[in-house]
């Protein structure tokens, strides 16, 4: 079992504890399947390094578990991850989080950054090999946008965050909207533009998002996407059931 990276040093009060969804993330990425998958898809090494983005790091446990065990789960060290987060808090906790795992390992991979934006809105178009995505899936109201920018730093002047504040940064890690898919369905239609031509994604659903009819619409973006469940976890009824979703499309020879 590889090593699951430390996490002591995050504030849970305004950064989402790692939980089910983000063990579920680390088990199936490192799967004994999954692992033959990356290997056959990225471990020539005449190839360029391939670049993992996680959207939505919080912690950084997904990325720092990837970045610190590149080796095993792609058969390479080459590796060069990025992070995204709309939580700044969030991007300086992973930065650190990944950090730590990489110093840790045998054969470093590359870190590159945790970006703070909305999204993959910053990254650029067919850059991205593998992709990884555990999305505010739960349907509840979205939070309001409009204090984000105050509530996006530490109050002028004062060392520590508010209540409110912190209450809205994890509303942002979880609150989801209608059936939970708002911010998903945003991101999705992200996906086919970031990934790179032989690029897969990793995408966690829960019951209640309806993800039989997101593979299927996944499949209809065009000749050659798939999409299938590759973990799952949870309980057998309601939303609380998990899944992690792989989207790729079929590659040549």
């Amino acid at each position: 079992m590889l090593p699951t990276p430390s996490t002591s040093h995050v504030s849970f009060d305004r950064v989402y504890e790692p939980a089910e969804d983000s063990f579920l993330l680390l088990d199936t990425i490192s799967s004994s399947t999954e692992v033959a998958f990356l290997k056959d898809r990225f471990s020539n090494a005449t190839t360029h390094p391939p670049l993992v983005l996680e959207v939505g790091v919080g912690s950084g446990v997904v990325l720092a578990f990837v970045a610190g065990n590149a080796d095993n789960i792609f058969g390479r060290h080459d590796v060069l991850t990025l992070g995204t987060d709309i939580n700044r808090f969030a991007c300086q906790a992973a930065s650190q989080t990944v950090q730590t795992a990489i110093a840790s390992s045998a054969q470093p991979s590359v870190f590159l950054d945790v970006v703070n934006g909305d999204l993959a809105s910053s990254i650029r178009h067919q850059s991205v090999d593998v992709f990884i995505f555990n999305p505010p899936y739960v349907p509840a109201e979205l939070p309001d946008f409009s204090r984000h920018d105050s509530y996006n730093a530490l109050p002028a002047g004062k060392k520590a965050t508010t209540f409110e504040q912190d209450s809205y940064l994890l509303e942002l890690s979880y609150a989801g909207g209608e059936d939970g898919m708002v911010v998903t369905n945003r991101m999705l239609a992200q996906i086919p533009e970031i990934l790179s031509p032989n690029g897969i994604a990793y995408v966690l659903l829960c019951a209640q998002n309806k993800p039989e009819d997101v593979k299927k619409n996944i499949r209809s973006w065009g000749p050659g996407w798939l999409a299938e469940t590759v973990g799952s976890s949870g309980k057998k009824a309601g939303w609380e059931k998990l899944q992690i979703v792989r989207i790729w499309r079929q590659t040549s020879g």
